[in-house]
Formats: structure tokens, C-alpha cells, sequence
């Protein structure tokens, strides 16, 4: 994902759901907020959004949660037993904790609205999403979010693993580049977008 100079007006950039009893995890709902980057670059920025909702999905264990930055991105996932995996990508300085509520809460409207056999393992499933879109809007200032949040039960004590990079969450021999080269959710021009943008090191790339 490519930032721009006013990246930063956004807190809150994307909110997936992903079915991970698929390989690769087969994305249920998903919504996003890039009005702050280009207009030229907001559908390589999206694919890649997706692509690394997709990589991290599927790299958190059942019942685990974590917390990966990229620059000056984070990528928060939680997987429950159900085979459901929620993805919420903020800014670095967003408090953790609340993405992480969130996901508590969006999970369960799904789980709740949706049982397992309806969508899991079926790659033209259609589901009932929980609110993302609201949340997408009432989550991006994070004071307002924590006071939403107050009113919801506390987070459970699981631990929340944090990573410094995408790369350290891939497995042994992984390697970025090579994910983004075989990936059929990135079209040759997000790829191209990638390699130009790593070369430059002109934009911070969410994977």
C-alpha cells in the first residue's frame, strides 16, 4: 500500500472478513477508506489492502491475535475456531487495543448472522456482513472510538503478538517479492505499482 503526503487524515483504512478454511483465505466482506491517497493509485492501494489482509489472515493461528507494522501502517487480524478471520488496517499510531475490541465485536455479528456451514470452504458464499461500513466511519477518530468501546465488554487476555514487518510473519524461505509476483489478486499494473514504488522507496508498502 503507497502512502501519500495526507495519508494521515485516515486513521481507519480497511476492515475484512476472510474465510481461512480456504488456501488461499477466500475474502467474505470487506470495505475501505482511501479518499486521503490519489486518485490514480487508490485501486493498486485497494488490491494491495487486500493482499496483505489476505497474507496475514492466513498466517494467524486459530483463536490468536497480532499486530503487524509495515512503516507506518498496521495490519491487526484475530482468527476465531470457526474459521473466520477479521483484518482491520490503521495508521501506526492508532491504539491497538481498539481495532482489536472491534474485531471482538464484528466477528461475533458475523458468526451470530452466519453459522459456519453457510460460507465456510465455499468460494461463491454469499453472507450477511456485520456494519462495516459504520464502523469504517465512527472508528476513525480514535477518541470517539474509545469511548464506543467503553460501553463494550473488555478485551479477553489473549496476547497480542506484534511484528515489525510482513516479512517476519512469512514462513522460513518466504519471500515478499516472490508473494506479490505469484499473487492472482494483483493485477500487472499494482504489480508493476510495487516494484516501481520499492525502487523509488518512495511509499510505504502494507504486506
Amino acid at each position: 500500500m503507497a502512502s501519500s503526503s495526507s495519508a494521515s487524515a485516515s486513521a481507519v483504512f480497511h476492515i475484512a472478513i476472510y474465510d481461512t478454511t480456504m488456501d488461499p483465505p477466500h475474502k467474505l466482506a470487506a470495505v475501505s477508506e482511501l479518499s486521503s491517497f490519489g486518485r490514480f493509485t487508490r485501486g493498486s492501494i485497494e488490491e494491495f489492502m487486500n493482499f496483505a489482509g489476505s497474507t496475514v489472515a492466513k498466517r494467524t493461528a486459530v483463536g490468536s491475535r497480532q499486530s503487524v507494522q509495515e512503516r507506518s501502517y498496521m495490519v491487526h487480524a484475530y482468527t476465531r475456531s470457526e474459521g473466520c478471520t477479521g483484518i482491520i488496517i490503521t495508521n501506526a499510531e492508532y491504539p491497538p487495543r481498539i481495532p482489536h475490541e472491534l474485531l471482538n465485536r464484528m466477528l461475533d455479528e458475523f458468526i451470530t448472522a452466519n453459522p459456519r456451514s453457510r460460507w465456510a470452504g465455499i468460494s461463491d458464499a454469499v453472507v450477511s456482513p456485520p456494519k462495516l461500513e459504520e464502523y469504517l466511519s465512527k472508528y476513525q477518530d480514535p477518541a470517539q472510538a474509545d469511548n464506543i468501546t467503553k460501553i463494550q465488554r473488555e478485551l479477553d487476555e489473549t496476547k497480542i503478538v506484534l511484528h515489525k514487518t510482513i516479512e517476519s510473519v512469512l514462513d522460513r524461505g518466504e519471500k515478499l517479492d516472490t508473494l506479490v509476483q505469484r499473487s492472482d489478486n494483483l493485477s500487472a499494473a499494482s504489480k508493476m505499482f510495487y516494484t516501481n514504488a520499492k525502487k523509488q522507496n518512495s511509499c510505504c508498502v502494507v504486506m
